[in-house]
């Protein structure tokens, strides 16, 4: 098996073949799949969207709860997204259209 397709099953490679993501990336992936699951969502579920282990996403989860973005229901056991992480991740799509613009070639820019 090629070192790509061992990565990717460990989950360091996304699919859209950018090769590492940073953690505002991940973080983004978490809250977008806490977003997109309005019921709530289990640790497994979040695992298998933003492609992260065990470990990674006990981190994660713990940080995004800590900060207010993430909120855990005991009786439900599934997490949520706050209005506070509905916010963050706002403001990353937002960064993320600008760079977009950015990487636009100038003859494609609306100005």
């Amino acid at each position: 098996m090629d070192e790509e397709k061992k990565m990717r099953r460990r989950g360091i490679l996304m699919q859209n073949s950018k090769k590492y993501r940073n953690r505002t990336e991940i973080i983004h992936d978490i809250l977008q799949t806490a977003r997109n699951n309005g019921n709530g969502v289990g640790k497994t579920q979040i695992m298998y969207s933003a492609f992260l282990s065990y470990y990674q996403i006990k981190e994660y989860l713990t940080i995004l709860i800590d900060n207010g973005l993430l909120q855990y229901d005991l009786s439900t056991r599934k997490f949520r997204i706050t209005e506070k992480g509905l916010n963050f991740l706002q403001l990353c799509e937002k960064l993320g259209d600008i760079i977009e613009e950015e990487k636009a070639p100038i003859s494609h820019r609306s100005w």
